[in-house]
């Protein structure tokens, strides 16, 4: 009899402490929100961080993205991340100013990076990480920053000097910078999710707008565009960002898996975010519905006077040593 028992009771053990080892555990839920398609860079990004993640953690965790404002828009989201209801965004550096960290409000400044190498000696050196560390006071635990491309305008009438926009009214991303922006082009500028845009340029709620080229053509807004202006004016990038409490509550092995994952979704996104920007530009042009103009050295260098004035008008909101920090890691010249 007490053999039996004995034996009973070891199998009830066995069998508790099957079930509550971590092989019969529940996965860590990621959930990840973008406002974007899938077939853009941060879109495919977001799909290989789930991959690489799910693959190095074993199946420990499991991420669920949730492109193309599923869950939430723009303005939504990062109250959702803050409360957990979210756990990983990849919001546009825009966002940050409205959440009270404006030095972020940097890299909407028109014609502060050259080209993608001068962009990177901020996004991947000690400026772009102490902008990230600025939101930690928030509740937002900052992990890395992912190309997009550089923005072009579009209307539906041809741009080729800066007097083109006048009166025009553009859409863009909650930024002051941006809003000071269209104001030095004498343009009128109208906040708006990025979910509503095709469908305010196909009613004529807005005239036109800035994007780079995947985001203009994943979003069809060709269909609705007459003449797009290659500018380059300006970056369009993103943070991704996770809730802190939940990063840190993460036991250590897994944070650091999936910080492996991040850093090779990162290394991916930006390999591939100029080659989808130049793709999807042959591909707007062989569409036949948008007509395509390329500044010349003069025409880029007229924006670029009526647009750097900006950079001073922004210094009293972004802070004067952000701006001069960036300045002088990409060494920039008006």
């Amino acid at each position: 009899m007490f053999q039996t028992v004995a034996k009973t009771l070891v199998a009830l053990t066995i069998s508790t402490a099957l079930l509550v080892s971590p092989a019969f555990a529940e996965p860590i839920s990621i959930k990840f929100s973008h406002v974007v398609a899938v077939d853009t860079p941060k879109g495919q990004a977001a799909e290989f961080f789930k991959k690489r993640a799910e693959e190095l953690t074993a199946g420990k965790v499991k991420v669920e993205v949730y492109p193309n404002s599923q869950l939430y828009k723009d303005k939504e989201e990062m109250e959702a991340l803050q409360l957990g209801a979210v756990q990983m965004l990849a919001p546009s550096l825009a966002k940050f100013g409205p959440l009270g960290a404006k030095e972020f409000e940097v890299f909407d400044l028109p014609f502060i990076f050259n080209n993608d190498a001068d962009l990177h000696k901020v996004t991947q050196g000690p400026a772009g990480q102490a902008l990230l560390a600025k939101l930690e006071p928030k509740g937002i635990k900052g992990l890395a920053y992912w190309d997009n491309g550089f923005k072009s305008f579009s209307a539906n009438t041809p741009i080729k000097t800066p007097e083109d926009l006048k009166g025009k009214k553009l859409r863009i991303q909650s930024s002051k910078v941006l809003e000071e922006q269209m104001r030095a082009l004498k343009a009128l500028p109208q906040v708006m999710p990025f979910s509503e845009v095709y469908q305010a340029l196909q009613t004529g709620v807005v005239d036109g707008t800035e994007n780079p080229i995947s985001n203009f053509y994943t979003q069809k807004m060709h269909e609705v565009q007459k003449y797009l202006t290659i500018t380059d004016h300006g970056y369009l990038g993103y943070a991704v960002i996770v809730n802190k409490k939940f990063w840190e509550e993460l036991p250590a092995d897994i944070r650091g898996q999936l910080e492996t994952a991040m850093k090779e979704a990162t290394d991916y996104a930006n390999s591939i975010a100029k080659d989808k920007n130049m793709k999807d530009l042959e591909a707007v042009k062989a569409s036949g519905k948008t007509e395509v103009t390329v500044l010349t050295d003069a025409e880029r260098a007229a924006f670029k006077a009526a647009l750097v004035p900006v950079h001073e008008k922004m210094a009293s909101r972004i802070g004067k040593e952000t701006i001069d920090t960036v300045y002088q890691a990409v060494g920039f010249t008006k």
